[in-house]
């Protein structure tokens, strides 16, 4: 039982692999937003609605990538946010972290004082200069 053929499969060609190895099994295939009809891929007409389905589902699932593709991409010239983790360090902490190890304070110690990696803090310090320069 499945709710969408999207959520079944990457591919058509994986969708109608996968009802390849229900028809050697002897098993049958419940889609949920088709009406909860069971589509006997056994038969040839039930072969046919699922393939036509499958691509279909393909093609929304390839119009959602399209659109997410395209919002990040606007969000990204517009300098909007595009999620993720919020950071927990601001620049000026990086910045005065940068100051203090020019100044001559082990890095260890400063690192573990904000909570960061050595790889965050050198790649949050780089990301800095660039912005800066």
């Amino acid at each position: 039982m499945v709710t969408t053929l999207d959520r079944l499969g990457r591919s058509t060609q994986n969708m109608l692999d996968f009802a390849e190895a229900l028809r050697a099994r002897s098993a049958g295939l419940r889609v949920l937003n088709l009406g909860g009809g069971d589509v006997d891929t056994s038969t040839p007409m039930g072969s046919m609605v699922f393939t036509v389905m499958s691509a279909l589902a393909q093609m929304e699932l390839d119009i959602k990538r399209e659109r997410i593709t395209d919002s990040v991409a606007k969000r990204r010239t517009s300098g909007g946010d595009l999620g993720g983790r919020p950071q927990k360090v601001t620049d000026r902490q990086i910045q005065n972290a940068i100051r203090l190890i020019d100044g001559g304070e082990a890095a260890a110690g400063v690192l573990r004082d904000l909570g960061l990696s050595r790889s965050t803090f050198y790649r949050r310090a780089r990301e800095i200069s660039r912005v800066s320069s």
